[in-house]
């Protein structure tokens, strides 16, 4: 899910529960409609592989990543930004209060996605 803010969702997309989320977060950014110049992008580690950032790059967005500890040459990324990083887990907590969406009772996506638009669109208009 690509979220603005904690009540609003730009874009999103349902993956098997098997598949990687920096592949699914790509194909999202790719997707994604025109936006300002130098938006910034936050993410968590789980989206801090090099095709990512680059991608990010790529469209003009600024990714504010933390690197893996584990990096040889790590980059710097804005710690104050990265803490806003919690606005968009309020978005999933709150969609997460219906609990046809926690509890996925739908047997079909097409079912799922849309109610999953109704309870986006119920916590924009709250």
């Amino acid at each position: 899910m690509v979220a603005a803010d904690a009540r609003t969702a730009i874009a999103f997309s349902l993956t098997g529960g098997q598949a990687g989320d920096a592949p699914a977060g790509r194909d999202l950014l790719r997707t994604l409609p025109e936006l300002p110049a130098r938006c910034r992008v936050i993410m968590d580690r789980a989206y801090e592989g090099n095709e990512t950032r680059q991608l990010a790059f790529d469209l003009g967005l600024t990714p504010v990543v933390p690197p893996l500890s584990t990096r040889v040459a790590p980059w710097t990324y804005s710690k104050a930004w990265y803490r806003r990083r919690n606005e968009i887990e309020r978005l999933f907590r709150r969609l997460k209060g219906f609990r046809r969406i926690f509890s996925r009772f739908d047997k079909l996506d097409t079912m799922f996605m849309a109610f999953l638009c109704f309870a986006l669109v119920v916590e924009a208009l709250r």
